[in-house]
C-alpha cells in the first residue's frame, strides 16, 4: 500500500460517523418499512378530498386544510425523533 492510500485509510477511519441526521429524516418523510412516510400519506389524504397534491386550489377547502395540517404534525414528529435518534 503506498503512502497516499495509507493517508486516505486513515482520514477516512477519523471521520466521525453520524447516528442520526437528514438522512433519517428524509426516510421519515418519505417512507419507512413499518409505514408510508408523510408524503404518502398526504397525496392519499387529498385523493381522498377528490384533490391533486401539489396543484394550487384557491380557497383551499376545509378538507385541504385539514390534509395541510396533518402532513405538519407527521413532518414534526419526524424532526423530533428522526433527527436526534441514532440509526444503529
Amino acid at each position: 500500500m503506498n503512502l497516499k492510500s495509507l493517508a486516505a485509510l486513515t482520514l477516512a477511519a477519523s471521520v466521525p460517523l453520524a447516528s442520526a441526521g437528514p438522512l433519517a429524516y428524509g426516510l421519515c418523510q418519505t417512507a419507512s418499512p413499518r409505514r408510508p412516510g408523510c408524503n404518502a400519506l398526504v397525496v392519499s389524504c387529498y385523493a381522498g378530498a377528490g384533490f391533486t397534491f401539489g396543484v394550487t386550489v384557491v380557497g383551499a377547502p376545509a378538507a385541504i386544510i385539514a390534509c395541510n395540517a396533518g402532513l405538519g404534525t407527521c413532518m414534526a414528529a419526524c424532526a423530533a425523533t428522526a433527527l436526534i435518534a441514532p440509526i444503529p
